[in-house]
């Protein structure tokens, strides 16, 4: 018989979004509590994604601050996370756009007739075809921070665009995490 200590330890979506959320806070704050507020988590969900990140070798702590190790994650970002946590597409929504829909990208992509990938939001003014986010927080973590919604509509450009956005998503995601 197997016990639990024994169990395989995996990823969860919130674990990435965490990752994103201390990526696009280089050189601010971040105290659990603080990313408590930025993510939506509780702080027990919080501590539990970055022991799991850390077990994954995607983050350390450096006097007891979380820090992304930048190669390992953009590795995963670039090569697994697409697989780990695929997009899941609904039906038609209102919500913020996402993907090539929202910048970085928009600016570097020709519009398409086709309706613009979007996180479901009640306070969303864009209709187009609904992206499950990474986690359910994200459409409001996103709209206080516009580096991190630059940071998770490029991850969903990766997770579920065409191989020009990828590509293009990956080399826009490399140049702000350097």
């Amino acid at each position: 018989m197997i016990s639990l200590r024994q169990r395989q330890p995996t990823l969860k979506p919130q674990d990435l979004y965490l990752l994103m959320i201390l990526a696009s806070r280089q050189g601010e704050g971040t105290t659990y509590p603080e990313l408590s507020v930025a993510s939506g988590l509780a702080l027990s969900a919080v501590h539990s994604a970055l022991k799991r990140c850390q077990v994954a070798r995607l983050l350390h702590f450096d006097e007891r601050k979380p820090r992304v190790l930048m190669d390992a994650f953009k590795e995963f970002l670039f090569h697994g996370a697409k697989y780990a946590f695929p997009a899941v597409r609904g039906g038609i929504v209102a919500g913020l756009p996402s993907g090539y829909a929202a910048e970085p990208l928009r600016s570097h992509v020709a519009p398409s007739a086709d309706p613009p990938p979007v996180w479901a939001s009640i306070e969303g003014t864009t209709r187009g075809w609904a992206l499950i986010p990474l986690y359910p927080t994200v459409p409001d973590a996103a709209r206080r921070s516009p580096t991190l919604y630059e940071y998770l509509a490029l991850f969903d450009a990766i997770r579920a665009g065409t191989a020009r956005e990828r590509a293009l998503a990956q080399t826009l995601f490399e140049e702000r995490l350097s």
